[in-house]
C-alpha cells in the first residue's frame, strides 16, 4: 500500500540522515541534507495519502471506519485525521519532518544536533510503522463508526494539531542542547535559537491548552475548563517546565554558571512530553480520564524510550560536567537573576505536584490497586505556591541584572493588590488563599505595567507576563467565586436566580431530527444549549447554554429530557392497545437501497374509536443496526417509531411517543451557575499566547 511504503521511506530516509550526520563529514552531511529533504517529502506524500482515504470513505482501512463515516461533514473528516491514535502519530512525525527539513535549510543547527533530532525522528517513524494508520480492516465495512459526537467542534477540531505543534518543536532545543554538549560548545550562541524555538513551541502548546481548556467550559457542560485531568495534566506539565526552561536561558545569557540548568530543564522538557504521550496512549489512565486510550501496546515501546532520552542525556551532561561554567548564579538577592532562578523554582515545585498527581495511577498500581488524586489535592497544594509566584514575578520584573542602585515605590501595585482583595471579597469570597491570590495576581499586574513603562521589560515579556498575572486573578474569580444551583424550569415560567431573569422557552428540533436546542432567556436575550441526536433520537452529546454579560457568564446546563415512551410488539393481523389508541400491524416491505441498507417499512393500522389511520413507521437496517425516526399520527397528536423486526417478518417492536409538542413543552431540570470575571480568563490566555510569539521575534 502506498501510504505504508512512503513511511518506510521515511524511516529509511531518517536513518541514511543519522549515519550521515553522525558521521560529521562535509560529504556524508551533503548526503544528509538531501536524506532529510526526501524524509519530509515521503512523511508528507504518506499524510496526504492518509488523508486522501478520509476524504474518499476508504472503510476498507481500519483507521478511516473506526473515525470516519458517509455523512460527516467535511471539517470533521479532516479532523479525524487526528482523532486517533495511529493518525495523530503521523501528524506529530509530519510536523518533526517539516521543522527538521526547515532546520537543515537555515543551516543553523550543528551536525551533532542535528544527529539527536533525527534520532527522534526516527523513533516517531518507528512508532507510526508499528501503528500504522494504513492497516486494512479484518472485516469490510459500508460505513464507519464517525468520530465521536463531543468532537465535532470547531475548537477540538485544531486543538490536537496545535497541541502535537509544540510537542514538535520541542524536540528542536533538545536537539541543540544536546548537540552542544556533543560539540563542547561551551557558549551562548546556540541558546538564541533555543530560545525562539522554545517561545514559539511555549506558544503553541499554551494554545492548544488554552483551546481545549475553552472546549471543555463550552461543550462538556459540567460547568468548568480545568478538571485536573491526569490528561490535561501531561500537557500541562511540559509546558510549565518549558517556561523554567526559557526563563533560566535569559539568566544564563547574564551569569553562565546558571547553563547546566539550561540542560536540564531543556532535557527534562522533552522527557515530560514523550511521558506524557506514554502515560495518555499505554492504557493505564483508561479508568481515571476521559480523555485517554484504551490499551494499545504501544506503552512499553514509549516507556523504553523514555527511559532512554532521559538517561541519553543526563549521561551526555554528566560526561561534560567538567567542562561546563561552574560559578555564582546571582551576586545580590535583590537582582534580577536571584527573582528568576526562584521564580522557576516555584514553577519547579508545582510541576512536580502535578507530576506526582498525574502519575499516581502508575505509581499505586506498582504496590497495590491503582487510584488517583482528587481536585482538592491540586488545590490546596498549588494555591499557596500561586500566591508566592505572583509576588515574587511582580517584585522581580521590577529589578535590574546585578547589584541595584535605585529603590523603587510599590505604590501602583500596592493599590492593585488592593483592588484584587475588594474584588475577591466583592463576590463573597472569604477563604484565606484565593482572597490572596487576587490581590497577589493584581500585585502582578501593576508591577509588570510599572516595569514596562520604566523600560525594564520587553512588548513580549509584558504581553505574556501581564496575561498570566490577569489570568490567576480570573481562576480566582470565576472558580472560587462561582455559585451554583439546580432548579426546574417551567415553560413560560420566570425564575430570579444570581441578579437575572431565567425563563425556559421549551425545546426545539431541527427538521433533520440531528439536534434538539433547550432555549432560555436571560434577561431577555436568548440562549439554547445543544443536544447533538443520534439517527433513533437518543442523545449523542450535550452543550450548555452559556449567557455571556460584563460581570461574566450565566452558565445554564440542562439534564437530558426525554418523552415517555411505551414499547410494544405487535404480531400481524392481532390488535394491541394502550392507554389511548389501538394497533394492528398489517404488513411489511423490503427495500433494498444502493448503499447497502435494507429499508423496512411497516404498515400499521390505528384507530382512537372515531378515527382509523394508516401510519408507515420505517428503520433502515444496516449490518451494524438499524436507525429510524419517529412518524405523527392523527395529524401530530401521537407519534410512533419503528425499531425492530423479527426474520420472518411476522412481528415488529415499536415505540409510541407523545406529541412533538408536548415533549417540546416538557419541564427540565438544570444546572445554573456564574462565572465571575470569566471573560478575563480568555482575555489572559490570548496574552500569553500573542506574548509569547512577540518575544519570539524580539
Amino acid at each position: 500500500m502506498a501510504g505504508f511504503v512512503f513511511l518506510c521511506m521515511v524511516l529509511l530516509a531518517s536513518t541514511g540522515a543519522v549515519l550521515c550526520y553522525g558521521t560529521e563529514r562535509e560529504k556524508t552531511g551533503c548526503l544528509g541534507r538531501v536524506l532529510v529533504y526526501l524524509a519530509f517529502f515521503a512523511a508528507f506524500a504518506a499524510a496526504a495519502v492518509f488523508m486522501g482515504f478520509l476524504l474518499t470513505n476508504r472503510f476498507d482501512i481500519a483507521y478511516v471506519a473506526a473515525y470516519s463515516s458517509k455523512n460527516l461533514p467535511l471539517m470533521y473528516k479532516i479532523s479525524a485525521f487526528w482523532a486517533g491514535q495511529e493518525g495523530s502519530f503521523l501528524l506529530w512525525l509530519l510536523i518533526h519532518a517539516t521543522a527538521g527539513a526547515w532546520l537543515v535549510y537555515k543551516g543553523r543547527m550543528k551536525y551533532g544536533g542535528l544527529t539527536v533530532y533525527l534520532l527522534i525522528q526516527l523513533l516517531l517513524t518507528v512508532l507510526c510503522v508499528e501503528k500504522s494508520p494504513f492497516r486494512p480492516i479484518e472485516e469490510s465495512v459500508l460505513d464507519g463508526v464517525g468520530l465521536n459526537p463531543l468532537l465535532q467542534d470547531p475548537w477540538m477540531a485544531i486543538h490536537p494539531p496545535i497541541i502535537f505543534v509544540g510537542y514538535a518543536l520541542l524536540a528542536v532545543p533538545f536537539a541543540y542542547c544536546c548537540g552542544a554538549l556533543i560539540e563542547k560548545d561551551l557558549g551562548t550562541g546556540w541558546m538564541n535559537s533555543v530560545r525562539r524555538w522554545g517561545l514559539c513551541a511555549w506558544a503553541f502548546l499554551g494554545a492548544g491548552i488554552f483551546i481545549g481548556g475553552y472546549w471543555a467550559y463550552k461543550v462538556l457542560g459540567w460547568g468548568g475548563y480545568w478538571g485536573w485531568d491526569p490528561v490535561e495534566n501531561s500537557s500541562l506539565v511540559p509546558w510549565l517546565v518549558t517556561g523554567v526552561m526559557l526563563h533560566v536561558l535569559c539568566t544564563a545569557k547574564i551569569r553562565p554558571a546558571v547553563i547546566p540548568m539550561v540542560h536540564l530543564s531543556v532535557i527534562f522538557t522533552y522527557t515530560l512530553v514523550i511521558y506524557g504521550t506514554f502515560l495518555t496512549r499505554s492504557g493505564i489512565l483508561g479508568d481515571f480520564s476521559v480523555h485517554s486510550f484504551s490499551g494499545t501496546g504501544i506503552g512499553l515501546m514509549l516507556a523504553v524510550a523514555d527511559g532512554t532520552v532521559l538517561l541519553a542525556g543526563l549521561i551526555l551532561m554528566i560526561v561534560r560536567a567538567g567542562l561546563l561554567p561552574q560559578g555564582e548564579m546571582y551576586t545580590d538577592h535583590n537582582s534580577r537573576e536571584f527573582f528568576m532562578l526562584l521564580g522557576s523554582l516555584l514553577i519547579v515545585f508545582a510541576s512536580a505536584i502535578v507530576f506526582i498527581g498525574m502519575s499516581m495511577p502508575l505509581l499505586t498500581q506498582l504496590v497495590s490497586k491503582p487510584a488517583a488524586v482528587n481536585t482538592d489535592f491540586y488545590v490546596r497544594t498549588l494555591m499557596p505556591l500561586a500566591v508566592v509566584l505572583m509576588l515574587v514575578m511582580g517584585i522581580g520584573s521590577l529589578k535590574r541584572w546585578g547589584k541595584q542602585t535605585e529603590k523603587k515605590r510599590l505604590i501602583l501595585p500596592m493599590a492593585f493588590f488592593v483592588l484584587g482583595i475588594m474584588a475577591a471579597l466583592g463576590i463573597g469570597l472569604r477563604a484565606p488563599l484565593p482572597i490572596l491570590l487576587s490581590g497577589a495576581s493584581l500585585f502582578a499586574v501593576g508591577c509588570v505595567c510599572m516595569a514596562k513603562k520604566k523600560q525594564l521589560i520587553k512588548w513580549g515579556g509584558f504581553t505574556a507576563h501581564l496575561g498570566v498575572a490577569i489570568g490567576l486573578f480570573a481562576i480566582v474569580l470565576s472558580g472560587s467565586g462561582s455559585r451554583q444551583v439546580s432548579s426546574e424550569f417551567i415553560t413560560g415560567t420566570p425564575q430570579q436566580l444570581f441578579g437575572h431573569e431565567i425563563i425556559y422557552e421549551g425545546q426545539r428540533f431541527t427538521e433533520d431530527g440531528s439536534e434538539k436546542r433547550y432555549v432560555f432567556l436571560v434577561d431577555g436575550t436568548e440562549y439554547s444549549a445543544l443536544t447533538k441526536l443520534r439517527a433513533n433520537g437518543e442523545d449523542a452529546a450535550r452543550e450548555p447554554a452559556i449567557g455571556h454579560f460584563a460581570a461574566g457568564d450565566v452558565y445554564i446546563a440542562p439534564s437530558p429530557v426525554s418523552a415517555e415512551r411505551r414499547e410494544m410488539l405487535l404480531k400481524h393481523g392481532k390488535i394491541a392497545m394502550d392507554e389511548a389508541y389501538a394497533y394492528r400491524f398489517e404488513s411489511v416491505e423490503y427495500e433494498e437501497k444502493n448503499d447497502g441498507t435494507t429499508l423496512v417499512t411497516a404498515d400499521v393500522e390505528i384507530t382512537d374509536g372515531e378515527r382509523v389511520e394508516h401510519a408507515k413507521p420505517w428503520i433502515r437496517a444496516t449490518a451494524e443496526g438499524g436507525t429510524s425516526k419517529p412518524v405523527e399520527v392523527f395529524g401530530g397528536a401521537s407519534r410512533i417509531r419503528l425499531t425492530g423486526v423479527s426474520s420472518d417478518g411476522r412481528t415488529i417492536r415499536m415505540e409510541c411517543m407523545p406529541s412533538l409538542e408536548s415533549e417540546q413543552a416538557m419541564p427540565v431540570i438544570a444546572s445554573v451557575s456564574t462565572k465571575p470575571g470569566i471573560w478575563i480568563l480568555w482575555l489572559g490566555t490570548v496574552l500569553v499566547t500573542i506574548g509569547c510569539i512577540k518575544a519570539a521575534k524580539e
